[in-house]
């Protein structure tokens, strides 16, 4: 068999003698009779022996050489063109350069600052430009990547808590009493409604009052401003007191509070781990506390990016977690016992198991389809990537989350943005309309949007939370479902 010309053999081995026939005629003529090749009929199928045989003894009955076929000038010209086969484009790669994290400066001491009570400043696109382009932006985002640098490839279990910094504990016992606040202030009875509840508000007070004990013991000593300013992104990180809503502004203020604590050199950077995979879940199980206990309405209509109704840097945290994992991959949210084995370790698995949990409909298709959609990645890499894009312009890059932001002097406005103070604008705490707002010549007014609604001109939205907690109540009679509960 090792004697056939090249062409007999493929096609005699693959069944399919009758492509090769020509190609093999003169072959058969002179080699039929050589005693190897009769010898390897036996080895045959009795299929392919008797094809085989029928060809060989056909072979007397063919030219000596095949006579070429003419074609006219006609036919030549009838005959199609061959045009070889276009590979598939690759799809477009992504614009948007991967965002590096920038290097992180070096706390200055405290006699360099002059300490004051945050306010808002971002109160015109104009003031938003000049933030953007600003030290303070930087210092932001290489805060908030540097986090997510520390936990990259890092279960939650992997911190040792038995060595981590004094401080990481005592922000534990923080949380920890907050909780416990949540206990002696309980929610008003309001018929099943899945609005805030107002009781909200006399929680935030209690954590007011017992905020500047809290920081005297975090190493700020009798540092009055310090405690002032910093404790105010405290504060303001479980959602605003007259809406009665939460959004990732909120979520950033928390990051803000830590990123004080580190101006401030309460923190060190090798805690950053620590902040980020396990003061950070602390403060999302809190927050999920809050939220089905007060009913928080979301801050916008379905979350800025579709991902969650609350919260954003989770999935950031976790991505970052998952990048190199050896068997989870983006696809595997869609796994349920992926979720419930792993969902403890990756704060990403987690908060997909969370919302799956408290939506009365089934499906990440229907409740977060952008979730469903990013599942598609190819690998955590392009994901983290993605989120790290997605901060800088959905977060960051939003008047509508970004002028609720509050400034002072460890996290400094920029020179030329205009002040709370010169304005009508209400505090923050107590700014009753939802939405963009924006300085004009006659004051501060609503800006209408025509790409949103809901969060454009503060109608309420119910909390999404409420809907699975009232239906576990059993009152059905006064519970009344609304579309993707």
């Amino acid at each position: 068999m090792g004697n056939l010309p090249l062409q007999f053999r493929g096609g005699f081995l693959r069944g399919k003698l009758h492509s090769c026939y020509p190609a093999c005629a003169e072959y058969l003529r002179s080699a039929w009779c050589d005693q190897a090749h009769r010898e390897y009929l036996y080895l045959l199928s009795p299929r392919r022996k008797e094809t085989l045989i029928a060809m060989s003894s056909a072979v007397e009955l063919l030219p000596a050489s095949p006579q070429p076929i003419e074609l006219s000038p006609n036919q030549r010209n009838n005959l199609p063109k061959l045009i070889p086969r276009k590979k598939k484009a690759s799809p477009p790669e992504n614009p948007l350069p991967v965002p590096e994290t920038p290097v992180l400066q070096i706390s200055a001491p405290l006699s360099t600052y002059s300490f004051t009570e945050p306010t808002r400043r971002l109160l015109s696109h104009r003031d938003h430009d000049l933030f953007l382009s600003s030290p303070t932006y930087t210092l932001i985002l290489s805060f908030v990547f540097s986090l997510s640098d520390s936990a990259a490839d890092t279960k939650i279990s992997s911190i040792d808590l038995s060595s981590a910094h004094p401080n990481i504990k005592l922000i534990l016992r923080i949380l920890d009493d907050i909780e416990d606040i949540i206990d002696v202030c309980p929610p008003i009875d309001q018929g099943g409604s899945r609005f805030g509840n107002p009781a909200f508000r006399q929680f935030l007070d209690a954590v007011t009052a017992q905020s500047y004990e809290w920081h005297e013991n975090i190493c700020l000593g009798p540092q009055q401003g310090a405690i002032i300013e910093t404790s105010t992104y405290l504060h303001h990180s479980f959602g605003n007191r007259a809406r009665i809503d939460y959004g990732s502004g909120h979520e950033l203020n928390f990051i803000i509070w830590l990123l004080c604590l580190y101006q401030l050199s309460a923190l060190p950077q090798y805690t950053f781990s620590a902040l980020t995979l396990v003061i950070f879940p602390r403060y999302i199980r809190l927050l999920r506390k809050i939220q089905s206990t007060y009913y928080l309405e979301p801050a916008g209509s379905h979350g800025v990016w579709g991902l969650d109704d609350y919260q954003f840097l989770p999935f950031l945290f976790g991505a970052a977690q998952l990048l190199h994992h050896p068997y989870i991959r983006p696809l595997s949210i869609h796994n349920e016992l992926v979720l419930e084995e792993e969902g403890d370790e990756y704060l990403y698995l987690d908060m997909v198991r969370f919302t799956m949990a408290s939506k009365t409909v089934k499906g990440l298709k229907w409740t977060q389809p952008m979730l469903d959609d990013i599942s598609g990645a190819k690998n955590w890499e392009k994901v983290e990537q993605g989120m790290r894009r997605m901060f800088i312009k959905e977060v960051l890059g939003k008047l509508p989350v970004m002028q609720h932001f509050l400034f002072g002097s460890l996290v400094p406005a920029a020179e030329g943005m205009r002040k709370e103070a010169t304005t009508d604008l209400a505090p923050e705490s107590e700014e009753q309309v939802g939405g963009e707002l924006s300085l004009f010549d006659d004051g501060v007014k609503h800006v209408h949007r025509d790409d949103a609604w809901g969060d454009c001109c503060g109608i309420k939205i119910p909390s999404t939370v409420a809907a699975a907690q009232e239906e576990q109540k059993g009152d059905r009679d006064r519970f009344r479902r609304i579309p993707f509960d």
